[in-house]
Parts: structure tokens; sequence; C-alpha cells
């Protein structure tokens, strides 16, 4: 299909082009067939519609269309003080989840973020330092897990890490630069898993709340 789209033969302002190449070389489903892929936009993240052929069980095949939101890969930590029995989060605003119905956009998360070309561990690190002030020393891979495989392209990378700053809690973070204003808050374990569903309400900081009590630092 052709396009004057930034990203496709003319650089966007990330410098990428061939963004309507993605997909278009998968083999590793021999029932699926991606027959064309549009950028529908390219700003700092990419929105494609990819036509595909998908074989039925019957052996019949159908076409379908797919848009995908592709904002690269992420990754997120838990760090967690196993003798005082706490975890270190944050609170920040998200305009999203403002949008649709939040009462005031507050979300208390686990420190997260985008991998930005760096490998998971270095990403963790340095999202760690920038939205805590925390530098950290070991670092455990949990598991990875796509967020919301209907529709976004997101790998998350679990990981885990002890702190042992008890002084922390109350400080703010995160880069100016970035518009980010982070509170950094701390919460007794069994007072986190007890706000899940209330306070608590982003899904990795669940995931990642539940694998501490079930089998991670702070399992019976």
């Amino acid at each position: 299909m052709e396009t004057n789209m930034r990203g496709v033969d003319e650089p966007d302002r990330r410098g990428r082009t061939g963004l309507d190449r993605v997909g278009r070389d998968l083999t590793g489903n021999p029932s699926v067939r991606v027959v064309d892929v549009e950028v529908l936009s390219s700003d700092w993240h990419v929105t494609r519609a990819t036509t595909l052929e998908v074989r039925n069980d019957d052996g019949t095949w159908s076409t379908q269309r797919r848009e995908t939101y592709d904002r690269g890969n992420g990754a997120t930590v838990l760090l967690y003080d196993r003798e005082r029995r706490t975890v270190l989060l944050t609170r920040q605003f998200r305009f999203p989840a403002y949008v649709n119905a939040h009462p005031d956009g507050m979300l208390v998360e686990a420190v997260a973020g985008l991998l930005d070309e760096d490998a998971p561990e270095v990403a963790i690190r340095r999202e760690a330092e920038e939205e805590t002030g925390l530098v950290l020393g070991e670092v455990e891979h949990v598991f990875d897990a796509y967020m919301s495989p209907g529709s976004v392209t997101e790998r998350l990378h679990f990981y885990a890490a002890p702190y042992t700053d008890p002084g922390r809690g109350g400080t703010r973070a995160g880069l100016v630069a970035e518009g980010e204003d982070i509170e950094v808050v701390e919460f007794d374990i069994d007072e986190a898993v007890s706000e899940i569903g209330r306070t608590i309400i982003d899904a990795k900081t669940i995931m990642l709340l539940q694998w501490a009590v079930l089998t991670g630092p702070f399992a019976p």
C-alpha cells in the first residue's frame, strides 16, 4: 500500500523508516499469513493496521484486519525490604486512567518504564534511580508478560530487588524534563495487598504484589 506516512519512506521524529515492514517476515505460525501492513500513525510510538489471512480449523482461510499499538517493550520492579516487610512504590498522575473514569488519575505503581533500546535489567536500574533515587544492587528476574495482547505489542519484564532505605518513603523524584513529578510511597506488604482493587489498581503492581506473597520474599 502506497503511503507518505512518516516512518515508512521518510524518517519519523525518532529517525525510523520501514515501519510498514514489521511482521511481514513472520513464519512461526503456518496458519497465519501477513498480507499487508499499513502505518496509521507514527509519532513517538506506532499504530499499525495489519491484514492477515488465518487458516481455520476446517482448513478454510479467512481475512482479518488487526490494529496494533507498538510502544516498545518495558520493565518493572518491586522494591522490597524483607526484614521490615515493606515495599516501595510510586504515586504519579496517569492521564489515560484519568480520562477513563479514574477520579483523579493518581495511580500507585511499582517502578516501571520503557526499555528505550537498553537491555531489560539495565533499563529497570535506570528507572529505579530516576523514579525513587535508589541505586539497585541485586536484581532478580521474576517473569515476563504481555499486558494487553489484544491490541498492544508490549512485553513487560518483571523484576524484584531489595532496598534498605527506610527514609525513602515520602520523598519526590522523576525527570523534570519529561514532566515527571513522582511521590515515593512505602507500604507494609500486608497493607499493600489489602489495597489491591482499592487504591492499588495498576495491573503490573498487583501481579508483583501477588508474586511477592505467594512465592516471593514474603511467601509463607
